[in-house]
């Protein structure tokens, strides 16, 4: 066959597969726009005990678009996750014209900041705290990427403070790492800094020996302060000094004895008048003992802090 046919025949297929090809586009398009693939009805199933069919309806639904060969699955699921409470959505489409979509709520543990909640995963999310039906939740304040660390701490600290019959409302952390408790008993627990494993140990050490001081004094504490190396310091209800509980007691040294100077005898030469001298009488040191009043104790000096 010449090379010009051979060409020609070539040129002509090629245009027959374009065109071919063109038209099954075409075809397709049209198919897919046919009203019997429209979305006609979604499927939710999963964690809804917070939700109802209006309010996923007003933020989810009314944002789909496409049919069931268009729609963005990925769009569509943002929409579901803005629905208030939901944590994930999986959306999947169901031949014809349907969705399945599977939602997990959040599951609200803490409280963060003012408006603010903290799921199990130590997330915060957002939504209406009057929907909240859980009780008793406590608080955590601290910067905003610290949440799931704050929720671990909390989580390890509850055992600690129930051996002394309290519960942890308050759990701060501040912009220079240092952590405080407050009780559901009133009192304040100033934890000092460090890891989480270093601040429970820390806690550990202060709940074993705590009911040594209040035994003795018969009286709750409403302050400790645990930042000292080698102890803590409390306040306790009703008595003004706050004693510090050390491993080996500190004796304050001894104050050295003043020494007594006898003034010299004066001498007068017998050819010179006596010098007309007064005795100056020095007064006594004006002592005064400080008495204690009965239950109190003196401060005891004070490690330096963390």
């Amino acid at each position: 066959m010449p090379t010009d046919v051979r060409l020609m025949t070539a040129t002509a297929n090629a245009l027959f597969v374009l065109a071919a090809l063109a038209f099954a586009g075409l075809a397709l398009s049209w198919l897919v726009r046919l009203p019997m693939f429209s979305i006609r009805g979604v499927e939710v199933d999963g964690d809804v005990g917070r939700n109802n069919v209006a309010t996923i309806r007003s933020y989810a639904v009314s944002r789909l678009a496409g049919n069931f060969f268009t729609m963005n699955l990925a769009k569509s699921r943002e929409a579901f996750e803005s629905v208030p409470w939901v944590r994930r959505a999986v959306v999947s489409r169901v031949w014809p014209n349907r969705i399945a979509v599977q939602l997990e709520e959040h599951k609200p543990v803490a409280l963060w900041g003012d408006d603010k909640l903290v799921n199990a995963q130590g997330e915060v999310f957002e939504a209406n705290l009057g929907d909240v039906e859980e009780d008793n939740l406590p608080l955590l304040e601290g910067p905003h990427d610290s949440a799931r660390q704050m929720l671990e701490l909390y989580a390890e600290l509850v055992a600690p403070f129930q051996a002394i019959e309290a519960h942890v409302d308050t759990l701060v952390l501040s912009d220079r790492g240092t952590w405080r408790a407050d009780l559901d008993t009133g009192a304040q627990v100033e934890l000092g800094r460090g890891t989480p494993a270093e601040v429970l140990a820390r806690t550990q050490r202060f709940v074993a020996t705590l009911s040594q001081v209040t035994s003795k004094y018969q009286r709750p504490f409403q302050f400790a302060d645990l930042r000292h190396n080698d102890g803590y310091a409390i306040r306790l209800k009703g008595v003004t000094t706050s004693p510090v509980v050390v491993p080996t007691p500190v004796k304050r040294p001894a104050r050295p004895a003043t020494p007594v100077t006898k003034p010299a005898a004066t001498t007068t030469p017998a050819n010179r008048p006596a010098a007309n001298t007064t005795s100056a009488n020095r007064p006594a040191a004006n002592t005064t003992s400080a008495n204690r009043p009965a239950g109190q104790t003196a401060p005891a000096t004070t490690p330096a802090a963390n």
